[in-house]
């Protein structure tokens, strides 16, 4: 067993003996003397469950308690007496995982604490799996792009915290052109390792700070956070220009290369999303109206 078990107890013999059969169990065990020396432990050692004793030197097992499940990813399990001033709802509620009575009976501890370590265990898979499909349900995936509907619901965040903080926000919308004379020619599969590949390029083009999206089909837009218009531009021709020498090979011996519209905008104070989006889409179909391979600006 990898789980590390701390012991506090003031009792020295509760302490060792706990110890010992901890680790004839399989765990590794730790111990402490009081909340103060736990606390210290913790700074420098990972611990997974804390026994405790509802009754230290320094302070009770419940303020222990609350102390570390509001600052770490410990379970705790409480010992008190069949006399002690704790009921079993008061402990659970500070956060403890479970309540043992003493004197401990070693077998009874060994089933709680196997208890709390496979719900320990379930929860964290749970909270993977949560974030898994968190993930999914905002995530394109093909590119592994921010999906639409994330789009707007992240835009409506950089807008609100735009208008009340009075930075910059730049929007790009981009299209890869001749797309569908290129899936005509050389098929969907093709076709969706340029879309892969172009997601990847974006990526490589950005601050962590700015994010994008598969707006739909062959269409991409990238939310710029704190930029303007001006600086837009410069990450447009940034990723223009690594799209350009990008190269495919779609059958053998054809070296295919690929180019994008850009639309770039820069968001005004207190306008409405949809106006501020409709611009991106206006200058991007500039650029194709005007030649394709380039960047068009609209700012009005």
């Amino acid at each position: 067993m990898n789980e590390n078990i701390l012991i506090v107890d003031a009792d020295a013999d509760i302490r060792d003996s706990m110890k010992a059969f901890l680790e004839k169990s399989g765990y590794h065990a730790l111990i402490s003397s009081s909340a103060e020396e736990a606390l210290q432990l913790l700074k420098t050692t990972q611990v997974h469950v804390v026994i405790t004793n509802a009754a230290l030197p320094d302070q009770n097992g419940l303020e222990l308690t609350d102390l570390l499940k509001q600052n770490y990813d410990i379970d705790v399990i409480v010992m008190t007496g069949y006399s002690g001033n704790y009921s079993y709802e008061e402990v659970i509620n500070k956060g403890a995982s479970d309540l043992v009575f003493k004197p401990v009976r070693f077998e009874e501890l060994s089933l709680r604490l196997k208890r709390v370590i496979k719900e320990r265990q379930l929860n964290k898979e749970r909270v993977q799996m949560l974030g898994k499909l968190e993930k999914l349900a905002i995530t394109d995936g093909l590119t592994k792009l921010y999906n639409l509907r994330h789009f707007y619901n992240q835009l409506e965040i950089e807008i609100d915290r735009c208008n009340r903080y009075s930075h910059s926000l730049a929007l790009l919308l981009l299209d890869i052109d001749h797309f569908k004379i290129f899936n005509d020619t050389y098929g969907h599969l093709e076709g969706d390792k340029v879309l892969v590949r172009l997601g990847q390029i974006i990526k490589s083009c950005l601050r962590t700070m700015d994010s994008a999206y598969r707006y739909g089909g062959e269409e991409f837009t990238i939310i710029l956070p704190e930029t303007t218009g001006e600086e837009a531009n410069n990450v447009a021709n940034r990723l223009k220009t690594a799209v350009e020498l990008e190269c495919f090979l779609p059958e053998p011996g054809k070296i295919y290369t690929i180019t994008i519209s850009i639309g770039v905008t820069q968001f005004h104070n207190d306008e409405e999303v949809s106006e501020f989006i409709l611009r991106a889409d206006k200058a991007m179909y500039k650029s194709k109206a005007t030649g394709r391979n380039r960047i068009s600006s609209l700012y009005a």
